[in-house]
């Protein structure tokens, strides 16, 4: 007989977040307000930012397990299914009675998409002592802004009460406005905890301005406050590249040009790609050993979200290390 999962050893790393389905259309154009659109095809498949930074690490073949919550529904059904056929370990994904989250994405011709999202199912996950210590014992902790305030100040709270020889990096993604996340997502107290606590701290080219002010205000704000007693900051700009900031310096590395398919879940792919690479030695590897410069993590990661966009959906399109590998190779980018 197998272990229970309470008897598990932790996996490397524990995503937080959202394991949702994504209800796709195909539409003929963003619609503007009191506009219209019209949807040529509707997709169903697995999305939420949680599940995808997962899936995304399980791809790269990293040891992930994934901290959520469904409904007791057609939808939590789903989710859970998608979740079962991949490697990531989904014993801490727990049911309740309400809807499970789902989002409506509408994406036009270009690969740019609109997101409206419901559900109250992972806004109502609460963690039990069992779990918190199961999730302080990974290598690495990823959370998303949208991970309910009482679950985010209970984890940076366990983490740093931890001796420090024994703490996990920690890994926060502002991954939606403030005005999106009051009374479902991180409070922006907490986030200014991981603000000033965690070991690599991730801000989405929406978010940031609106929590910082404007994109200068951010990247000042985050050189200030992201030392080399901190840690790593990476302010994304979609199509346009990201900021990354490193003892209080700030560099512009540009993002690979493809042919866009799909945009939903490049950001998720990105930071599957750039935990991998920054955060997760490999026994030994010299070729992809963590700890390389972050620019050199902020370029493999932009080609996981690069590829990311060249198929349909989330989860579909997230590679493996031999695709991300061919992918730079075709580029000469140096991987050591």
């Amino acid at each position: 007989m197998g272990a229970s999962s309470d008897e598990r050893d932790p996996p490397r790393v524990t995503a937080i977040g959202a394991a949702a389905v994504d209800e796709w259309y195909a539409v003929s154009n963003l619609p503007e307000p009191d506009g219209g659109a019209y949807a040529s095809e509707v997709e169903t498949a697995p999305g939420g930012v949680g599940a995808n930074v997962a899936v995304g690490l399980d791809r790269l073949g990293r040891d992930v397990g994934l901290v959520s919550r469904v409904g007791d529904d057609e939808y939590g059904d789903l989710a859970r299914s998608w979740l079962a056929e991949s490697g990531v370990d989904g014993s801490r994904v727990t049911v309740g009675d309400d809807p499970t989250t789902r989002s409506v994405i509408l994406s036009a011709p270009d690969g740019e998409r609109a997101i409206v999202t419901a559900g109250e199912s992972f806004r109502e996950l609460r963690l039990d002592p069992t779990t918190l210590e199961s999730i302080v014992e990974s290598e690495v902790v990823f959370l998303t802004a949208y991970t309910p305030d009482r679950v985010a100040r209970a984890v940076l709270d366990r983490v740093l009460d931890a001796p420090e020889a024994d703490r996990p990096a920690l890994v926060f993604d502002l991954s939606g406005p403030v005005e999106e996340l009051a009374g479902r997502g991180t409070e922006p107290e907490t986030v200014h905890g991981y603000l000033h606590r965690a070991d690599l701290f991730v801000a989405g080219g929406v978010a940031a301005p609106a929590y910082f002010g404007g994109v200068d205000a951010a990247v000042d704000r985050l050189s200030a406050v992201r030392t080399r007693s901190v840690g790593p900051a990476v302010l994304t700009h979609g199509a346009d590249g990201m900021t990354v900031i490193a003892d209080g310096e700030a560099t512009r590395v540009d993002a690979f040009e493809v042919d866009v398919v799909d945009t939903t879940g490049a950001g998720d792919a990105f930071l599957a790609g750039l935990i991998d690479r920054l955060l997760l030695a490999d026994g030994g590897s010299t070729e992809e050993s963590a700890g390389g410069t972050l620019v050199d993590a902020a370029r493999f990661a932009s080609a996981v979200a690069a590829i990311n966009c060249t198929e349909r959906f989330t989860q579909t399109g997230l590679p493996t290390r031999e695709e991300v590998r061919r992918f730079l190779a075709e580029r000469d980018a140096d991987l050591r």
